[in-house]
């Protein structure tokens, strides 16, 4: 018996919107990347990227859990240069680039390799309601 390799089709992935109205972060992150990776399809296969594209709006309204967590939460980006690292807490990305803390939430749950980064890119995200996408049809996820 042969094993089964299933043709990875880019005219056959779905879209999906989530809304991150008052939802949690890393909850609502989990879900976007496991579908972003194809492990919700029958055909999952580990070393081709058969996951579909995801829409997100809202993320300026995103939470995360715990009282001091916006403060204490934070996001570093080095430089190279010596005394080049840099930190930026969570309430201060959510006022500059609210669509970059669900992006690197999502970024961190898939694999670091290049099919890592090619499923990154069938994420969309948004920090209000509306979005371009609306000529694919999204489908719906409930969370």
């Amino acid at each position: 018996m042969k094993t089964f390799i299933p043709k990875v089709d880019p005219n056959r992935r779905k879209w999906w919107v989530v809304d991150l109205d008052g939802r949690v972060m890393g909850r609502c992150a989990t879900k976007v990347a496991s579908i972003l990776i194809g492990k919700h399809r029958p055909t999952f296969t580990p070393h081709l990227d058969t996951g579909d594209h995801v829409v997100v709006v809202n993320a300026r309204s995103a939470r995360v859990t715990g009282a001091n967590k916006p403060l204490q939460m934070a996001y570093y980006r080095y430089s190279g240069y010596p005394g080049g690292l840099k930190k930026t807490t969570y309430a201060e990305m959510m006022k500059k680039k609210p669509e970059d803390t669900f992006t690197l939430a999502v970024r961190r749950m898939l694999p670091k390799s290049r099919l890592g980064r090619k499923m990154l890119k069938k994420l969309h995200v948004y920090a209000g309601p509306e979005h371009p996408h609306k000529a694919q049809k999204p489908e719906k996820l409930e969370l």
